[in-house]
Order: C-alpha cells, then sequence, then structure tokens
C-alpha cells in the first residue's frame, strides 16, 4: 500500500485509513482480524473516536495493540461528542478536552496518540481555547498532530489563522464527508485544504453502501439488511441523479474488472488534497474486498466520466465563479 504524507507533514500514512467505528466488544474477535488483514496489506493509518460505542471502539482497539509495534502505527481519535450526563463531559472546552484525551489514552493503552481531532465544531466555545489546548497537549507530548472534522470553510480559516496568529499547532487534516454522491467539499473546503497544505481525509466513501454495487437502478428499496433498509435515506437518493452515478461506476467496474467499491475509492484517491479515505469493515471479507482499490489507477476518460455522471448544478456564488474564473 502506498505511504502519502498527510498534509504539508512529515508524516505518512498509508493511502487508505482503517475506521474503527464499527469495532465493538460483541465483534472483537474479527475486529482484530480486521485489524490484521489491513496492516498486514501494508495499511498503518487507523481511525476512531471516543463516541464510537461511548470508548468501547477504543477499548478493542487497544487491546489489539498490545504487544505490536506502536511507532509502525498511526493512531487517530476524535472529541467533542457528549460522553455522560455531567455537563462538562461534551464539547471542545479546556476541561473536557484534557479528561477527554486521558480517557482516550487509557482506553487505547498507549501514552500517545498520533493524531487528535476535534469531531465537530463547537459554537459555545472560543476557537482560542480549544486551540491552546490542543497545543499544549502536542507540546507535553501526549498528542503528536491535531486535525478537525465536520467544519465549515470559515470555521476552518478561522481556526487555521488563529494557530498561525499565536504560533500554536495548526489542524494538519481534515474529516469531511465526501464520496462520488456528495462533492460539496469541492465548493470551498477542498480548495482550501489544498492551499493551507491540510490533508483531506473523507469518511462515508461509499456513502452508507450505495458506491458498492448493491444498489441498481429499477429498485424499488433498499436491500434487506443494507444500513439504508426503511430509512429515509432511501428516498432521498432514489433519484435519477443517483442512478447516473451508479451507473457510470458500475459501467467503469465492468471495464476494469474491479469491484464498484474499488472504483469509488480508487476515484476519491485521484482528487487533489485527498490523503486517504477512512473504510470501515465489520469483515476480513470486507477489508479484503476494500484493499483491491490501491495498486492501479483510472485512466483520465474514466476519471472524466465518473466526474461528468457525478457533477450537480452549482448554487451562487460558486457556479457564477466557475464560469467567469480569471479576468
Amino acid at each position: 500500500m502506498e505511504q502519502r504524507h498527510l498534509g504539508r507533514t512529515g508524516l505518512k500514512v498509508s493511502e487508505l485509513c482503517l475506521g474503527a467505528m464499527l469495532f465493538g466488544t460483541e465483534n472483537e474477535a474479527e475486529a482484530h482480524r480486521v485489524l490484521d488483514t489491513f496492516t498486514e496489506a501494508g495499511g498503518t493509518f487507523v481511525d476512531t473516536a471516543d463516541m464510537y460505542g461511548r470508548g468501547e471502539s477504543e477499548e478493542v482497539l487497544g487491546r489489539w495493540l498490545k504487544g505490536r509495534d506502536r511507532d509502525s502505527l498511526v493512531i487517530a481519535t476524535k472529541v467533542w461528542a457528549r460522553m455522560s450526563d455531567a455537563p462538562n463531559d461534551a464539547g471542545l472546552s479546556r476541561k473536557h478536552i484534557v479528561s477527554a484525551v486521558e480517557g482516550s489514552l487509557r482506553r487505547l493503552g498507549t501514552d500517545y496518540i498520533d493524531l487528535y481531532q476535534t469531531h465537530a465544531w463547537d459554537a459555545a466555545t472560543p476557537i482560542e481555547e480549544t486551540l491552546s489546548t490542543l497545543d499544549t497537549l502536542v507540546k507535553a507530548g501526549k498528542v503528536r498532530y491535531v486535525g478537525a472534522s465536520n467544519v465549515a470553510p470559515g470555521q476552518l480559516q478561522k481556526a487555521l489563522s488563529v494557530s498561525r496568529a499565536e504560533g500554536w499547532e495548526p489542524y494538519i487534516s481534515l474529516q469531511p464527508l465526501y464520496n462520488l454522491l456528495r462533492r460539496e467539499v469541492e465548493w470551498e473546503l477542498a480548495p482550501l485544504c489544498v492551499a493551507e497544505g491540510v490533508g483531506i481525509v473523507p469518511y462515508s466513501p461509499l456513502h452508507h453502501g450505495w458506491l458498492t454495487g448493491r444498489y441498481r437502478r429499477g429498485m424499488t428499496a433498499a436491500p434487506e439488511g443494507s444500513r439504508e433498509a426503511g430509512r429515509e435515506g432511501w428516498r432521498a437518493l432514489d433519484t435519477e441523479e443517483t442512478w447516473r452515478v451508479v451507473d457510470a461506476l458500475l459501467e467503469i467496474a465492468r471495464e476494469t474488472g474491479r469491484e464498484p467499491a474499488q472504483v469509488a475509492l480508487r476515484w476519491l484517491l485521484h482528487q487533489p488534497g485527498v490523503t486517504a479515505p477512512i473504510v470501515g469493515a465489520r469483515t476480513v471479507e470486507h477489508i479484503t474486498g476494500t484493499l483491491g482499490a490501491v495498486g492501479w489507477t483510472l485512466t483520465a476518460e474514466q476519471l472524466a466520466r465518473l466526474d461528468e455522471a457525478s457533477a450537480r448544478p452549482l448554487p451562487y456564488p460558486y457556479d457564477l465563479l466557475a464560469r467567469i474564473g480569471r479576468p
């Protein structure tokens, strides 16, 4: 698996990041086998969060880490979500971050976190309080790098500008929703990340299974047992725009001899600023199929067809800016 620099840093991570959101004590043995399969294939980047299973995901990952070469791996986790009914056990205040990082370190069974990410924007806490606390954690050696997730372009730019002005550790990565069916990140966030040297680590790259090949034009409901079965998500995405993307994905999968999910992931890996899509897996079979996204490339013509099929009308001012270009 290719190793890529995460943003404008010297830190290298594998081109796929294994998401541990689905890991829990009920499937711990299989989760450990998934981790073994991923790392044996050259994967080094694993992402979790304190909120996943109220700490269970971190605990499962921590037990797997025991006895392994910790320094060969890049472990990422997140802070922000409510972890109990206590009034300060949520958000990005200094009190919560300091408490949360200790909890994550304990559950992971490690004395440092490679990438500590704020899981979402906290409008109730001044960004200076959050960033100065993260900077303190880096200086204390408990955290190596800091990243963000689920922020608006103006929020990310403000955070980067404040860090630069104060000499604090900046966000070096962004974890946004990004896939062939959700390309809004390209309007502002992706160009901002490229300009500022922030590595993009997309989550939900297969959009709840819609880009795996399980969904086909003509279906009248989500597949039984799928994440979308019985949910509003089916009705929202049962549109001509969605099926145009799925049709193009299936066609290029046939041409390349690859699985549709592998093509969707490969498309993301070609996008500017993207370092490593986050892939989830409940079973070894799932991760084995996902690993087929590495080691090959799409042609320029195939990329253009996927771009065209997944293009959406831009809202103002992005439509105007795209038309006028430079004077």
